[in-house]
Parts: structure tokens; C-alpha cells; sequence
């Protein structure tokens, strides 16, 4: 068992992005893996000519299994829904917020052929193993995945610095006296996408609009029970942001996708569930 654990951890946090991206969740990710692991164990692994692409396939096929149970609670999940955050001192570039939420409207085939070949460079012939499709049916779902999400690759590209003072300006500007100034922050069309998960307090649908956004903060404001708590600025799922303790104790996450110097979209996370892994993390 020591031999599958040490050859198996090698290749823990390749698998582990590439459920995550599969499944926008990292406790179902670390779930997968794990999964993975146990068959991986279980394997004649003398056998495996290329564990990381084995591996790789097994993670694959857990994900999509699990894709399609997860459609159906997805449905029934209160207010919108954004993936969990993975924060980061650094950006990952390959798969931002809106790709994470674009990747939402493929099917698990799309949403595995398009990762798979786009993102993680796998050719269709590999492909064509992992999802038990022939290659031009790959070739064909990575196509019209493509097509789908082609609006939301990522087209803001925002130098890391100016992004993190527009996350600065933004965090003081929407905590209380500085309502005033967080108009001149935002694009005419931003929309505030907010996940409460039914479990904490949060817009129950998806705002647009200056106005709209700055009306609702305004009413956060003053409804506030006790300032927030800066706890650090970091990249969250590839975008500016930062993560505060707000007055109930409970973590939060806020996203901003910037384009041309103003905030196109705000993503703020407000689902418990979704924030407890960050905890352990922000100890360190």
C-alpha cells in the first residue's frame, strides 16, 4: 500500500485541478481523488505504462458519473451559484471564474473534452479513452464547447497590481462611508452574482446594472451589523479579490473581473460550506 501511496501523490495535485475544473467544487474533487486512489491501489499497477495518464482517466470517468448526479442538485440549489473558491497569492490563468460559470452550461462531455484538450493539452486520441467516445465525437464536443464558452475565455486580462488596487479601492469603497465612490468603480453593465447557498443571507438572483449594484451594497451598508474584517487581498479563482470575516464570523470571498480599469463583475461567496476549506488555509 506504501508503494501506491508514494507513486499516487506524485500525481495528487494534477488530479486534483483537473477534477476540481471538472466539478467546480473542491470537496467533491478531493472526493474523486480519493476514489481514484483506492483503485489505484487496487490496480496491477506493473501494468500501467503511464500512470498520469491513466490516473488522469480515472479521475475523468469518477467526475463525469458524478457530473450527472450533480445536475439534478444543482437544480434544486437556492439563488446562484458559483463554484468554490480557491484563493491564491499568484493567479492561475487557465481557468478563471467565467469559464468556471461558462463551463456550467456544457454537458459532462462538453465540459471533459473542452478541459481535457484546451486546458490541459491532452490529444483527442487520449481523450477519446478517458470518456469512451470515438475521436471525432471528441473532436466535435470540444468544438461545440468552444463555441459555447468562447465569450467568457479569458478576454480581461488585468496587470496583477492594478488589479489588486482596484480590489483596494473596491473593498473600501463598498464597506460603508465610501458608497459613494463605488459607482465610478464599475462598468454600466456590471452584474453581482452572490451564493448564499439558502445557507446565509444573499441576492436571491444575479443584479446588473450601476445602479442596481450600488443600491444593493448601500442596503448591505446599513443593514450591517459590524464592519468587516480584511483578512487578506488574493487572487480568487484567477481574479483580483479578497477574503474578509464578516460580522457573523463566517468567511466570505469577493471576486472582480476587471476589464478596461472597471469592475465588469463582482462574485462574492457567502455559502459556509463552500468557504470551510479556506480556513485551515488562512491560518498559516
Amino acid at each position: 500500500m506504501e508503494g501506491a501511496a508514494t507513486s499516487f501523490d506524485a500525481h495528487r495535485p494534477d488530479l486534483l485541478r483537473v477534477a476540481y475544473r471538472m466539478l467546480g467544487s473542491m470537496a467533491d474533487a478531493e472526493d474523486m481523488v480519493q476514489e481514484a486512489y483506492i483503485r489505484w491501489a487496487g490496480t496491477d499497477r506493473e501494468g500501467v505504462q503511464v500512470p498520469a495518464a491513466f490516473l488522469r482517466r480515472v479521475v475523468t470517468r469518477l467526475c463525469l458519473d458524478h457530473l450527472k448526479s450533480a445536475h439534478v442538485r444543482r437544480a434544486a440549489y437556492s439563488g446562484p451559484w458559483l463554484p468554490e473558491p480557491v484563493v491564491e497569492a499568484e493567479p492561475v490563468e487557465d481557468v478563471t471564474l467565467p469559464l468556471m460559470l461558462a463551463l456550467e452550461r456544457l454537458s459532462p462531455l462538453e465540459r471533459a473534452a473542452f478541459l481535457l484538450h484546451d486546458v490541459f493539452g491532452e490529444s483527442f486520441e487520449e481523450i477519446a479513452v478517458s470518456i469512451g467516445r470515438d475521436v471525432a465525437a471528441c473532436r466535435q464536443l470540444a468544438s461545440r464547447a468552444r463555441i459555447n464558452v468562447r465569450m467568457d475565455r479569458s478576454r480581461y486580462t488585468v496587470d496583477q497590481a492594478h488589479g489588486m488596487e482596484i480590489a483596494a479601492a473596491f473593498f473600501q469603497a463598498s464597506r460603508g462611508d465610501g458608497i459613494t465612490k463605488l459607482g465610478a468603480l464599475l462598468a454600466q453593465d456590471v452584474r453581482f452574482h452572490a451564493d448564499g447557498g439558502g445557507k446565509r443571507p444573499a441576492v436571491a438572483r444575479i443584479l446588473e446594472g450601476t445602479s442596481e449594484v450600488v443600491r444593493a451594497h448601500a442596503a448591505i451598508a446599513r443593514l450591517g451589523s459590524g464592519p468587516s474584517e480584511l483578512l487578506r487581498y488574493a487572487f480568487v479563482n484567477g481574479l483580483p479579490g479578497f477574503v474578509t470575516r464578516e460580522s457573523d464570523g463566517v468567511l466570505q470571498t469577493t471576486a472582480l473581473l476587471i476589464e478596461d480599469g472597471l469592475i465588469r463583475a463582482i462574485y462574492v461567496m457567502r455559502n459556509p460550506e463552500k468557504l470551510r476549506h479556506l480556513n485551515g488555509m488562512l491560518h498559516h
